[in-house]
């Protein structure tokens, strides 16, 4: 009988350990790593800069007629039909390639690998001014990432490749617009696979503490993907809440009680 409840008792040590805690869901907690109470964003006032893959979505206009005529041969032709805005950016956008260059109507390869999109509009400016234009004056460019897209897999509550529209997105927006990271998701050990021109590299992030603000992965990229591991303790079935693991245990308790006194009684 003496086993039989020590037995008892390491299954519920080892299915109340495996309880899911604050600690474990709750973003950017304070676990000493941060000096200051105040703390600054690395890089968070420097803009975007274009990556490989990247679309962009680069728009010439003229406020004089004659001049009008002239640049519209530099913008995409609209396309006519059912077409969404991500499948025009998609036919009518400007991809980065594996070189870093976009191909531009007329004004043929630009190179934009790691640019800004304000420098991106001064160097197709540039461009026009050098070959085809004596003054740029009356001409307004348009340069915009069309997007940010990256996948997310793993313990969220909605997988796949995702699209936002904004020049600067943090990883848990990115998560957040996956409808987040579920409870038995391992936020202390978040995977990022980012493409370089070299090929593709993992990075980790912890989101559980306050120090990932200030990681160089804590702003996604375009075509970054986001993985999100299970935790250890998933593996072992107990609830995910205190009520869940009482509730298995009590079951499990119950059957081998039972167990025990049939066999006790043959």
């Amino acid at each position: 009988m003496n086993k039989f409840i020590v037995a008892i008792a390491i299954l519920f040590s080892v299915l109340c350990s495996s309880c899911i805690t604050n600690k474990d869901v709750v973003y950017l907690q304070d676990k000493g790593t941060v000096v200051n109470d105040s703390l600054h964003l690395k890089d968070m006032g420097k803009p975007y800069r274009v990556q490989i893959n990247d679309i962009l979505s680069i728009n010439i206009k003229s406020t004089d007629s004659e001049l009008a005529k002239l640049v519209a041969i530099f913008n995409p032709t609209e396309r006519i039909g059912n077409v969404n805005g991500q499948e025009t950016l998609y036919y009518d956008g400007f991809t980065v390639d594996l070189h870093g260059n976009i191909e531009f109507p007329i004004l043929g390869k630009i190179n934009v690998l790691g640019y800004t999109t304000n420098e991106i509009n001064a160097k197709v400016k540039q461009a026009l001014l050098d070959k085809y234009l004596k003054d740029v004056s009356q001409i307004f460019i348009t340069v915009k990432l069309a997007g940010l897209r990256y996948t997310v897999s793993g313990e969220v509550e909605s997988t796949g490749v995702l699209t936002l529209y904004q020049d600067r997105v943090n990883i848990i927006e990115a998560l957040a617009n996956a409808g987040d990271i579920k409870d038995t998701g391992d936020r202390t050990d978040i995977l990022v696979v980012r493409q370089y021109p070299q090929g593709q590299k993992i990075h980790h992030i912890d989101l559980t503490d306050m120090a990932a603000m200030q990681s160089p992965y804590y702003y996604i990229q375009s075509n970054d993907m986001i993985l999100v591991k299970p935790l250890k303790r998933k593996s072992l079935g107990a609830g995910q809440t205190a009520t869940q693991t009482l509730t298995t245990i009590a079951s499990i308790f119950s059957v081998l009680v039972s167990t025990y006194f049939l066999a006790k009684n043959l």
